[in-house]
């Protein structure tokens, strides 16, 4: 109402994911009648947005180069995206000194989120990507080199801004080019956070290795690759399901060392809702790209991270 009743020609978000992604949902709904909640739900397309602009304040979600929204409507305790091109912001300004006051914990759920978001694109069926590996691979290795730094001495410019840059490279598109992502663990993810309310980078870092361990065997050889490439692991010829396992340890124990948790007991969340959650995450349809997961399949990964 007040961009409608005020003429309003630019919204300007000033903060984290949060914010930005209600930024956006903001701006589409400037120009409908109806309940900005439609879009989420697919009951309505996009067909203007106002112009937004960013000053980022949590490297995380990557929401400031990204034309994608995530919002949560507490009638049902859903948590839905959507996404399309005109919600891109127009600008975004990264200044590393703005995040020195972040706390430790919102630091890391950040690291976690922009590496999950590289992890969504990595993980996938194409073929011939190799490029694009590499980029992934590379991105990922500096977040790695540079996270103990920033948790560690919050007022290193360097660290930070390396932190920062990775996280909108991570969800700018450019490290998807020719692939298809997966975006599963996102999803099976947004069931935990919505009910639960669960920082969305802890959530990930308890979700993404137990997604890991249910499906690497769709394709060992790339979960070798990643294991060998961005942990440094050994391949064994003779047992590249031993390196891959190697490589989905490794992530959990990073994920750990910076201080996320990486089981649902940590966080105290038990398998009450673990149906009603696969339910909800599967409604529409299954869930991810690299496999697709059903109802039974996102009740499974809920119970590898018990």
């Amino acid at each position: 109402m007040l961009c409608k009743e005020n003429n309003i020609d630019l919204i300007l978000a000033v903060g984290g994911g949060s914010v930005i992604d209600s930024a956006k949902a903001i701006a589409i709904g400037a120009f409908y009648e109806g309940d900005v909640w439609d879009f989420f739900t697919g009951k309505a397309s996009i067909e203007n947005c106002l112009p937004l602009g960013v000053v980022l304040t949590i490297p995380a979600a990557g929401s400031e180069s990204s034309g994608g929204s995530v919002i949560t409507n507490e009638e049902g305790l859903y948590k839905r995206a959507v996404g399309h091109e005109m919600m891109r912001p127009k600008f975004a300004i990264l200044n590393p000194v703005l995040t020195y006051t972040l706390p430790t914990y919102q630091t890391a759920c950040g690291i976690t989120d922009m590496m999950a978001h590289i992890l969504e694109r990595y993980f996938t069926n194409e073929k011939n990507v190799d490029l694009t590996d590499r980029l992934c691979e590379s991105t990922l290795k500096a977040i790695i080199n540079n996270a103990h730094t920033v948790i560690e001495d919050p007022t290193n410019y360097d660290a930070r801004a390396e932190i920062m840059w990775a996280g909108t490279l991570a969800h700018n598109d450019l490290l998807g080019t020719g692939r298809i992502g997966d975006w599963g663990s996102h999803d099976i993810e947004h069931e935990i956070s919505g009910i639960y309310d669960i920082a969305h980078g802890a959530g990930l870092a308890i979700i993404f290795p137990a997604w890991m361990k249910y499906v690497y065997k769709h394709d060992v050889n790339r979960f070798a690759q990643f294991a060998n490439r961005v942990w440094d692991v050994e391949i064994d010829l003779n047992n590249l399901e031993k390196t891959a396992l190697a490589g989905i340890k490794k992530t959990e124990q990073f994920f750990s060392s910076i201080g996320m948790p990486i089981t649902l007991e940590e966080v105290n969340i038990n398998d009450e809702h673990f149906e009603e959650m696969a339910q909800k995450g599967t409604e529409r349809g299954p869930l991810g790209n690299f496999i697709k997961l059903d109802q039974e399949d996102v009740y499974k990964i809920y119970q590898l991270a018990k």
